[in-house]
């Protein structure tokens, strides 16, 4: 990897060792590093897809960085980030994500502004989206 700026999502989910499971058979993420802590909760994880990568852990209330965190697991299931996955095939990542149990927010169309894409949630409300649309080449 060249020397530069990477920017790496990191999320949080109250049972990371299972959403590492989902993650992987619904979107194809691929283990890169994790570490458990003595209790089975996730300290910190990293899954990679083709050259992207983001950092996942259990919630832990017990951090000053987790009392800036919220989950979207209130009422309004609002959240403040969501991760763009770029793929190739993205009716073939609807499919397996939708036979993976996620809920689609925004079903799978072609988008205006060029490719194919729908939005998600996993399985503790954490919204995705998926596309074939690719930011990196020239418009």
């Amino acid at each position: 990897m060249t020397k530069g700026s990477t920017i790496i999502p990191a999320l949080r989910y109250q049972d990371a060792p299972a959403m590492i499971e989902w993650l992987c058979k619904a979107f194809g993420f691929m283990r890169h590093a994790v570490y458990a802590n003595d209790d089975g909760t996730i300290a910190h994880a990293q899954l990679v897809l083709g050259n992207g990568m983001i950092m996942l852990g259990s919630v832990n209330k017990d951090t000053p960085h987790s009392a800036l965190i919220r989950q979207p697991d209130g009422p309004d299931w609002a959240e403040t980030q969501s991760p763009y996955i770029a793929v190739e095939n993205c009716d073939a990542v609807y499919a397996t994500a939708k036979a993976a149990g996620a809920t689609m927010v925004f079903d799978i169309t072609d988008q205006d502004y060029g490719g194919r894409g729908f939005t998600c949630r996993d399985p503790e409300g954490h919204l995705w989206s998926v596309g074939s649309y690719d930011p990196w080449a020239d418009h």
